[in-house]
């Protein structure tokens, strides 16, 4: 039996998805014009048609503009990550650092970085990092009987603190003078992020992947017994988003650290404005994650420059009063 079909979207997904598309190129936008030497929307116009002063196609093209993509590829990356989490575990203030996945990414990067090791090894090793955390958290909650989204969540909260003192483990044994780039790197760094074409290629095919599973994540967010009933395969299910959960935060650690709240505040706050279709959900969240985080690097470059500070500090500074806002909210 396949599963039921759901009324379409109380909104017009063309116009949400159009207003989410404006508001990203806008974004990106503000990025390359914003930083320690302020652009003109027509200096970067005139650098994007090879026009302009030498400084002004340098700071366009070489160091804003591929930093902004990168930037609105991680954050796209974190919120997809976070609907798909909040759908497995039925719960609307899940993330994917909360099960342990991302720690095991960050371990993995700085081991690999540790090493010395080049670049695919380091996005290699964030994925087995993330990879074996979720077999972790999974084979753990999972003991002589199905597991429940609390004892899931439970033994991910559990697992993360392990990898977290790990890591304080790695950093403590390191020489000093590498001690800054790999805290900056663990608070949220875009710095190095530029010209890598991963976080991009793996957010498309992570949203077309997601999208035929739209139905049947929309009849798994109402109890997996429905589901079940359905004729949903709940586990084969299951398995599916865990992982393609853990693929995601493993690329956006690998490329710019572990941020906070993007993964947590994006997917609830767009369930709240647009309803909890993941076929419309999805998409949003994605557009809606690049926007804030590309936003946030922004700022980050920008507050006290010409020095930066860590965009994971912008996310929660601005993610805890919302998220805050939120629990105050349900409690209403």
């Amino acid at each position: 039996m396949s599963p039921a079909p759901l009324p379409p979207p109380t909104r017009n997904p063309v116009v949400i998805l159009g207003t989410l598309g404006i508001a990203a190129a806008l974004s990106v936008l503000a990025s390359v014009m914003l930083g320690s030497v302020h652009l003109s929307p027509r200096e970067v116009v005139a650098a994007f048609l090879g026009d302009g002063s030498d400084l002004a196609r340098m700071l366009v093209l070489e160091l804003r503009l591929p930093r902004s993509l990168a930037a609105f590829a991680t954050g796209g990356l974190l919120a997809v990550a976070g609907a798909l989490m909040q759908v497995l575990l039925r719960n609307p203030l899940a993330d994917p650092y909360v099960l342990g996945i991302s720690g095991g990414a960050a371990v993995g990067a700085l081991l690999a970085m540790i090493s010395g090791l080049g670049l695919a090894w380091i996005s290699g090793s964030a994925f087995t990092g993330a990879l074996l955390s979720t077999l972790i958290v999974f084979g753990l909650a999972h003991g002589t009987g199905s597991w429940t989204p609390t004892r899931l969540l439970l033994t991910g909260v559990v697992v993360a603190a392990g990898w977290g003192a790990v890591i304080t483990f790695l950093l403590a044994v390191r020489p000093s003078p590498e001690l800054p780039g790999m805290l900056y790197w663990l608070m949220g760094d875009l710095a190095h992020a530029r010209g890598n074409a991963l976080p991009w290629l793996t957010l498309f095919v992570i949203v077309g992947l997601a999208l035929p599973l739209g139905r049947s994540l929309n009849v798994l967010a109402r109890g997996p017994l429905q589901a079940a009933v359905l004729g949903v395969a709940v586990r084969r299910l299951e398995w599916t988003v865990y992982l393609l959960a853990a693929l995601v935060t493993a690329v956006a650690v690998t490329t710019a650290g572990t941020i906070g709240f993007v993964g947590l505040i994006i997917p609830h706050m767009l369930r709240l404005v647009i309803g909890n279709d993941q076929r419309l959900l999805l998409p949003a969240s994605a557009l809606a994650g690049g926007i804030l985080l590309t936003l946030a690097d922004t700022l980050a470059r920008t507050i006290i420059a010409p020095e930066q500070l860590p965009v994971g500090v912008i996310t929660a500074m601005l993610g805890v009063p919302v998220f805050l806002y939120l629990l105050y909210r349900s409690r209403t």
